[in-house]
């Protein structure tokens, strides 16, 4: 049975800045069967300037606020709300994750979880991505907006500081919301694998959907990433490319059912196909009278079910011989 996906159900910021609303998420998680439930985390004065600009899919999605600055101060949740939060999902028995988008974040997280993952938007923040290293947690490095080079300059300063391969998956993204489906280019997953031995891949989604996630299961993603919401029509950045609770659940089952169908890879009869076998299979029969003495040939001899006699697979074998008793025409050849 192939290895089973790390589920991760992305929060983030779609909570609104309201600890009830990502309380609900978690509930919404839980239930849906994720591994993970994960949030962003930030101290807004140390995110971003106080002119920085929205992206496009922000200032389409977002009401009220006219920079970054205000739209992730009106999102920003406290320290003591997460704390609150990993309780939360500890009595839930979901993983509680967040993402860091700056050190001093980073350092409150690192006593509430066992791994971190890393966003797109820091892969080129070096000093960033040594402060969090230091931890020596496993990482989960999201490759949006990048290539092979940066991918690789991100990698060799989380090995500088004490970072080693097999403590990292790399996740391919496309940093857009929603992603249009001629942008996954969801092969980048294996070229990443291949680029970088040892490394452990995933996907993390942004398409309207849920075929894609699963089809980067197929592939061998080892951990799945997708947004959620509790509503596709509330105001906020996320929610429109994020799933509803009912389409989470529908990922996460559809998931599942594909690891237990990839199998093991060993080509066999399965346990319920080795009844049918003497059902569909078929046999040497005679196809007229042959009486006994007489030569077995092409002209007295045919192929039809069922599969428990001489099989087919033996003709070549069997033309020539001499019928060791009388046949009549559908008699199996003994």
């Amino acid at each position: 049975m192939a290895q089973k996906t790390f589920i991760i159900a992305e929060a983030g910021v779609n909570h609104n800045g309201d600890i009830k609303l990502a309380k609900a998420l978690i509930d919404a998680a839980a239930e849906a069967g994720a591994d993970c439930v994960k949030f962003q985390t930030w101290k807004t004065e140390l995110l971003v300037t106080p002119t920085a600009k929205m992206a496009q899919y922000q200032i389409e999605n977002t009401s009220n606020t006219t920079t970054q600055f205000e739209m992730l101060k009106s999102l920003e949740l406290s320290y003591t709300d997460f704390v609150e939060l990993k309780d939360y999902c500890d009595n839930k028995n979901i993983i509680f994750m967040s993402t860091p988008d700056e050190t001093q974040s980073a350092t409150f997280l690192n006593n509430l979880q066992n791994q971190f993952k890393i966003g797109s938007g820091e892969l080129t923040n070096l000093p960033f991505l040594s402060h969090i290293a230091r931890f020596r947690k496993p990482i989960i490095l999201s490759t949006g907006m990048s290539n092979l080079t940066e991918i690789e300059l991100a990698l060799n300063t989380l090995k500088t500081s004490g970072i080693t391969i097999d403590m990292v998956t790399i996740l391919h993204a496309t940093t857009q919301y929603p992603t249009p489906m001629q942008e996954v280019n969801l092969l980048a997953m294996n070229t990443i694998k291949n680029a970088f031995p040892g490394v452990k891949v995933g996907y993390s989604d942004h398409t309207l959907g849920i075929e894609i996630p699963i089809a980067a299961v197929a592939m061998g993603a080892t951990i799945i990433e997708k947004h959620f919401t509790l509503d596709k029509k509330m105001s906020g950045p996320d929610h429109k490319a994020s799933l509803n609770p009912v389409e989470l659940c529908e990922m996460v089952s559809a998931i599942r059912n594909l690891e237990v169908a990839l199998g093991t890879g060993i080509k066999e009869p399965s346990i319920s196909e080795l009844q049918n076998i003497p059902i569909v299979r078929k046999s040497i029969v005679a196809s007229k009278p042959i009486s006994k003495g007489q030569k077995l040939t092409e002209d007295n001899l045919t192929v039809m079910r069922p599969g428990t006699g001489i099989p087919p697979s033996r003709w070549s074998e069997i033309l020539g011989t001499t019928a060791n008793m009388d046949y009549q025409p559908g008699e199996l050849i003994k």
